[in-house]
C-alpha cells in the first residue's frame, strides 16, 4: 500500500524512505519503460529506486542492479497473482508467511488455517495436484484407529512417513505401526497380544563360513535364534556356522525396534562392511543385514550394550 509522504520521503508499503538527490540517468528510464515501470525518484541511497509498475500503479523499491540486470517484479502484481491462485485453487491468502518468501499463510476450504509454498498453490489451482489439510488429516487418522480399538498419539518416533505412534487402551502399551496395517486391522498388541509382538524374543548375532572361506556376521531378531540358524538360514547344513550371542528381549515388536536401531547405526558407521546379497545368496537364506567378519567385536559390544539397557529398564 502506498501513503502520502513528507517532501523528504516517500512511502512504500508503508515504509517511509528518504529520497535520494541523485540524478537519474536516462537509461535507467528507458529500462524502466522497457520493463513495465516509471522512475519515480531515487531512494535510500545511490542503489535504490522507486519504480511505479504500468499495470496497477503500485510503487516498488527496488535496486538499481536489479532494473538494469533483470526483470523487477511489482510485489502487488505478484500478490494479486497469489491471490488468484488460491482462489482457484478454493483456499483464501490471508497473508505472506514473514519468515520465508516463499510461502503464504492460507485459509483452507474446511475453515483451518495453513502453511503452504506459493508454488504449490499454483500447482493446485491447475489441478496438477491435491491439497490435504493435517488437522483434518490425524482426526481422520485418529477414528480409523479408534475403529481398531486403539489411539492415534503422535508421527513416528523414528520419522518414518508410514508410521504412527499408537496406544492400546486395553493395556496401556504404546507401539509403532505401519498406518496401513491399521487401516486394515493387521494389529496386535505387544503389550496384551497373543501374537509375535506380544512374545518373548532375542536380538542375536551369527558367524558365517561361506564356501571361498570369507566370513561373515549376521545380526537380527527372533523368537528362536539356534532354530533360525540351523533351520532356516543354512542352505547347507554342512556350512560353518554359530551363534555368538543371543540377548533376550521382553516383547517382539521391541525387538525389532532394537534391531531396525542396531542395524542404522551399523550401516551409518560402517558402511564398508555391509556386505552384498550376491555374495552369500546361494549359501544364506537372506537378502540384507550382513556384514564382514570384521565387524564382529562391534556387533557383539553393541548386544553387550542393548542387554545392559534392558537390564536397567527392567530394574
Amino acid at each position: 500500500m502506498n501513503t502520502p509522504s513528507t517532501p523528504n520521503t516517500m512511502t512504500i508499503d508503508n515504509f517511509p524512505l528518504p529520497i535520494h538527490t541523485g540524478a537519474i540517468k536516462p537509461d535507467w528510464i528507458r529500462a524502466a519503460q522497457d520493463k513495465g515501470f516509471n522512475i519515480v525518484a531515487r531512494v535510500v541511497d545511490r542503489l535504490h529506486l522507486a519504480l511505479q509498475c504500468h499495470q496497477c500503479g503500485h510503487m516498488n523499491k527496488t535496486r538499481l542492479f536489479t532494473l538494469m540486470s533483470a526483470q523487477p517484479l511489482c510485489a502487488n502484481c505478484v500478490e494479486s497473482v497469489w491471490r488468484a491462485d488460491a482462489q482457484t485453487a478454493g483456499l483464501e491468502l490471508l497473508h505472506r508467511d514473514p519468515t520465508h518468501r516463499h510461502y503464504g499463510i492460507y485459509q483452507l476450504p474446511c475453515g483451518h488455517v495453513a502453511r503452504r509454498q506459493f508454488a504449490l498453490i499454483k500447482r493446485v489451482a491447475r489441478g496438477a495436484t491435491g491439497l490435504r489439510c493435517e488437522t483434518c488429516h490425524v482426526a481422520v487418522e485418529a477414528a480409523e484407529a479408534r475403529a481398531r480399538g486403539w489411539d492415534l498419539i503422535r508421527p513416528d518416533s523414528e520419522g518414518k512417513p508410514n508410521y504412527r505412534m499408537y496406544r492400546h487402551p486395553a493395556c496401556g502399551h504404546t507401539q509403532r505401526i505401519a498406518r496401513p496395517n491399521m487401516q486394515t486391522g493387521r494389529v496386535s498388541c505387544g503389550g496384551c497380544g497373543k501374537d509375535w509382538p506380544a512374545a518373548a524374543s532375542f536380538i542375536y548375532a551369527m558367524a558365517f563360513t561361506l564356501e571361498n572361506g570369507r566370513d561373515l556376521v549376521k545380526a537380527g531378531f527372533s523368537r528362536d535364534p539356534a532354530s533360525r540358524l540351523h533351520h532356516q538360514l543354512k542352505r547347507d547344513p554342512r556350512m560353518p556356522c554359530e551363534l555368538l550371542h543371543a540377548v533376550a528381549v521382553p516383547t517382539g515388536q521391541e525387538a525389532i525396534r532394537l534391531e531396525k536401531r542396531l542395524h542404522k547405526e551399523l550401516k551409518q558407521a560402517h558402511p564398508e562392511h555391509v556386505v552384498a546379497p550376491a555374495v552369500y545368496r546361494n549359501q544364506i537364506r537372506v537378502v540384507s543385514e550382513i556384514y564382514d567378519a570384521a565387524l564382529t567385536q562391534t556387533v557383539l559390544t553393541r548386544l553387550g550394550e542393548i542387554e545392559a539397557e534392558i537390564e536397567r529398564s527392567a530394574a
